[in-house]
């Protein structure tokens, strides 16, 4: 059963990276390179049209699997409090760009567009590295 959970865990949570990473790393710039400046905005929502749930998923996955693991876990204490201190704050950003930055991005002034794309990809760069370091935690644990 534990194998279960660690494989479960692992897979889901190397689905979110891999998927951040894709996004942040080849569609994002190939995207503002291949498209005028002004649809680069609608193109972006076109594209995560529809990924909140799927997302919430992920994460609510990650949290389950990971609560289940810690009951287990015979190891040092620190690992699974690490883990869920990253996904915690992971989690909190995801909220805000769903449920707040998402609709203010959505509704902004031409003007408002560029302060908000760079803030949205700072945001996503810490999630990133938060879901990464989760990762190797996990290696040295």
């Amino acid at each position: 059963m534990i194998a279960v959970l660690v494989l479960v865990h692992a897979g889901v949570a190397a689905l979110w990276l891999g998927s951040m990473a894709y996004s942040l790393f080849v569609v994002q710039p190939r995207l503002a390179r291949i498209v005028r400046s002004a649809d680069v905005e609608d193109a972006q929502r076109e594209l995560a049209q529809g990924n909140r749930w799927p997302v919430v998923g992920v994460i609510a996955t990650l949290w389950v699997t990971g609560t289940a693991l810690a009951v287990v876990h015979e190891g040092p204490w620190w690992p699974p409090v690490v883990k869920a201190l990253l996904l915690a704050v992971a989690t909190i950003l995801f909220w805000w760009i769903s449920w707040r930055g998402w609709p203010r991005r959505v509704f902004a002034l031409p003007e408002e567009i560029p302060a908000l794309q760079r803030r949205f990809r700072r945001i996503a760069l810490l999630m990133f590295a938060l879901v990464a370091a989760s990762f190797v935690v996990s290696f040295l644990a």
